[in-house]
């Protein structure tokens, strides 16, 4: 009997060894993965957490080539956005989503929506997409592009080559670079670095070794290693805040925003005030400082225009401005109903014809085609059940003309469409160029757009 309790004993003292050296490894282990993890944890690895999900995912068919073989041509496109409004609005490069059918844009956590485009603008291959995402998103954090130091880290985050949210990094290598990209597209004041980007890339951030975005990533030098650029992030929200203003702000203010001074978070200086307007009205005076309207802070322009999102004829918002001297007051301003204006010409051709235009060089217009016409617009995209696609127009032709008159700028189409008596001239003949032919029709065009 005491043999067998000793024995216990013995195996009770070893067991408790046993335990306490398990426990001891078990905590030498988490304390090693500890400080494993704290040094990797990197500056880098951290601003990327900071903005992943605000960072999404575009894919899409468009149509590329305008004759021969080439003409009507599908092809998969992809590129990168941000999101730059908790309801869903996104900025993306006007290249990434022109022509694109069905823009479809996944999330961070994988969830995919299809987007409708809220307004673009060529020249400086911007645009401004939406999509419906059921809940509030998280708006990329936006730093200055007026400090940037060439030598500084920097960090791109794409759709590389459509490897979803893929980092890399670099330091700017030059700021105010010119780049000549195509006959129609010309950049004057772009970011240069070294951070790979790859097609896919276009529309993404490039970020500051904070996390904060300095710019949105557009293009790649072809044949070149190392050479990326990006439009600069001054720059780019700029563009947004009137891209937003122009097509979702539909009470007139009277407000002309100027310029705004982002490192200092100064907010948005009006620079000018309609007489007899809202405004004008509520006491606003140019060089006021608006600094919020509502609970929003105004730190830019496109904080300005956003609050203004959604906003009613005869809603009245409370903006806090601060005036010269220091004074801060609260103005009630009154929204009036805005004067009724005409569509962009890119719009009133989509609307009225079913098509999407896009004008071409006069130099490759020339080159693609031996013609009589001097010029013309390929189509991009045809509106399904539209007068354009009940004709047979199909992406890749090129219209030349309309009537007895000629179609080379997208200002032509709308001088048309905009005509009084375009009514009695219904149904319109039309001459559209597929490959080496010359081809007519004729589209049936009623009062309502004659009145437009």
């Amino acid at each position: 009997m005491r043999e067998q309790t000793n024995h216990v004993r013995h195996l009770r003292l070893a067991l408790t060894g046993v335990l306490r050296v398990t426990v001891g490894l078990m905590l030498a282990l988490a304390l090693g993965a500890a400080a494993a993890s704290e040094s990797r944890e990197t500056e880098i690895v951290r601003a990327v957490r900071r903005v992943k999900h605000s960072v999404v995912n575009i894919r899409g068919e468009k149509t590329v080539g305008t004759s021969g073989a080439e003409a009507g041509k599908r092809v998969n496109g992809m590129g990168t956005g941000v999101v730059i409004d908790e309801r869903g609005y996104i900025l993306t490069n006007y290249h990434v989503v022109d022509g694109v059918r069905e823009i479809q844009v996944t999330l961070a956590d994988e969830k995919r929506h299809v987007a409708t485009v809220v307004a673009r603008d060529q020249e400086t291959d911007l645009a401004v997409i939406k999509i419906d995402a059921g809940r509030e998103l998280p708006v990329i954090p936006s730093g200055t592009s007026n400090d940037l130091m060439p030598g500084e880290t920097v960090i791109a985050v794409g759709n590389a080559y459509g490897y979803e949210n893929t980092v890399t990094r670099g330091i700017i290598s030059a700021l105010h670079r010119a780049v000549q990209v195509s006959d129609a597209q010309f950049y004057d004041d772009l970011i240069q670095t070294d951070a790979p980007i790859n097609p896919g890339n276009s529309g993404g951030p490039l970020l500051n070794i904070d996390g904060d975005m300095i710019g949105i990533n557009v293009a790649v030098r072809a044949g070149a290693q190392g050479i990326g650029f990006a439009i600069p992030v001054d720059k780019a929200l700029a563009v947004a805040a009137k891209l937003i203003g122009s097509s979702t702000v539909k009470a007139r203010h009277g407000v002309s925003p100027g310029t705004d001074d982002p490192m200092n978070e100064r907010g948005v200086i009006v620079q000018s005030v309609e007489k007899q307007s809202p405004a004008a009205q509520a006491g606003l005076e140019p060089g006021d400082v608006i600094t919020a309207v509502g609970d929003r802070p105004v730190r830019r322009q496109l904080d300005f225009q956003r609050a203004l999102i959604g906003c009613k004829n005869g809603e009245t918002l409370a903006i806090t401005v601060r005036r010269r001297g220091g004074e801060t007051r609260q103005v009630e301003l009154t929204l009036e109903a805005a004067p009724q204006q005409s569509p962009p010409s890119t719009e009133l051709a989509w609307d009225t014809l079913g098509l999407d235009l896009q004008p071409i060089a006069s130099a490759e217009f020339r080159e693609l085609y031996q013609t009589r016409y001097r010029g013309g617009l390929v189509v991009v995209n045809v509106r399904p059940n539209s007068p354009a696609a009940a004709q047979g127009i199909k992406p890749g032709d090129v219209l030349v003309g309309m009537h007895i008159w000629e179609t080379i700028s997208l200002d032509n189409v709308s001088y048309i469409l905009r005509r009084p008596d375009l009514a009695s001239l219904s149904p319109v003949k039309f001459f559209v160029l597929r490959g080496n032919e010359t081809l007519y029709g004729y589209m049936p065009l009623g009062a309502k757009t004659a009145q437009r």
